[in-house]
């Protein structure tokens, strides 16, 4: 079994598209479905929803708050150097498209000596983080 899909709910679906949409194009993801609202993207039978939900009770993601905190991607494939090259690129031009790196003072071992990967955030306050080579 795998995971089958993660929804986020968006305060602002287009703005949210250029961030998540250019992320998740670099990390293999397409585009799956579109609809009034929303759109997923698709990667290994496991796709991911932005959706600008009407039932939406806030503007801004809390992610101290109970619930989901962040979302984690292994990048650059079964390598650790090429993960660590893959999260210093996306790292610096994640910033190009929306996103805010985070912990720059630790980047990139923010989540300890032994870790190697790189915290962004969008507008909106969702975080990513994008880990370098497979899970050990």
């Amino acid at each position: 079994m795998t995971l089958h899909h993660v929804e986020l709910w968006v305060p602002d679906l287009t703005g949210s598209l250029r961030p998540w949409g250019w992320l998740l194009g670099e990390l293999g993801y397409t585009v799956f479905q579109e609809f009034p609202g929303g759109r997923s993207y698709l990667k290994d039978g496991t796709y991911l929803v932005l959706e600008q939900s009407p039932a939406l009770t806030g503007d801004r993601h809390d992610r101290c708050a109970p619930g989901l905190n962040h979302l984690a991607f292994t990048v650059g494939g079964k390598s650790e150097e090429s993960g660590k090259s893959e999260v210093d690129r996306l790292s610096s031009e994640g910033v190009r498209h929306g996103w805010s790196l985070m912990y720059a003072d630790k980047h990139p071992h923010a989540g300890g000596p032994e870790s190697y990967a790189g915290y962004l955030e969008d507008a909106w306050g969702y975080e990513v983080e994008l880990c370098a080579g497979p899970p050990k």
